[in-house]
């Protein structure tokens, strides 16, 4: 594993941990208790604060700040310039450190240039902010969210390519890239654990999945060849 890699003008407190070939580059601080994982990349003038978990493979672009109460799972990109927060009424003159409200980052998130996600949010898995966009509210998995206050437009798929699927209802997509399939049922993206059926019940023209979801929420399902994905913990179903 290649070793982590940090230059001279950067300040990596003590008791930070930073995985194998993590790489912080020029005028960055990691405070003490931060948590990083193998392979992210911290570009010039980054800050990261004592109680941030960073996982592995996340590439943090120039000048963003990881306040405390953030959590930044496996690759997730933040753009330059991006924002955190951590309080959200905040005056000089009233010290609300013990009321930080936590900000979770999901899988595969990515996070636009100048975007800013206000504290006490979730963004779901392979979900995509666009610049600018000021995130006040969670966001489901693989939603594509953009503007003032950031809106749901579309879906990306989790290689970034945007699918071809209306924001809410019925439909079937494929990704540009790689052919990967997905199956819109309702408004909603949820993420979790992933299910996977046998390869014996083929897909396509031979198979449908009839849904049943436990709350009411709607669906996407992610079609691979001889296999579903599932991505929720809320819901069954069955190939026929």
């Amino acid at each position: 594993m290649a070793a982590t890699q940090v230059h001279p003008s950067a300040i990596v407190d003590v008791g930070a941990q930073l995985g194998d070939g993590t790489r912080v580059w020029h005028w960055v601080h990691i405070s003490g208790g931060a948590r990083i994982g193998e392979r992210c990349s911290f570009g010039q003038n980054v800050f990261v604060g004592n109680d941030v978990v960073i996982g592995s493979g996340v590439k943090i672009q120039n000048n963003v700040s990881v306040y405390d109460a953030v959590t930044l799972e496996d690759d997730v990109f933040c753009g330059p310039s991006m924002v955190f927060t951590n309080v959200y009424n905040p005056r000089a003159a009233v010290v609300r450190k013990h009321d930080y409200r936590r900000t979770l980052v999901k899988r595969g998130a990515t996070l636009g240039a100048n975007c800013t996600i206000v504290c006490g949010t979730t963004i779901g898995e392979h979900a995509f902010v666009g610049a600018g966009a000021v995130v006040s509210r969670d966001v489901p998995a693989f939603a594509l969210m953009v503007g003032v206050p950031a809106r749901r437009i579309g879906w990306m798929s989790r290689h970034g390519e945007r699918l071809a699927l209306p924001a809410r209802g019925d439909a079937e997509a494929a990704c540009p890239a790689t052919g990967e399939r997905y199956v819109l049922r309702g408004n909603l993206c949820p993420d979790g654990a992933v299910m996977k059926a046998s390869a014996a019940s083929p897909l396509g023209d031979a198979g449908k999945i009839t849904w049943t979801t436990l709350n009411a929420s709607p669906r996407l399902a992610v079609l691979q060849s001889g296999e579903v994905d599932i991505l929720s913990r809320n819901t069954t179903w069955t190939l026929t």
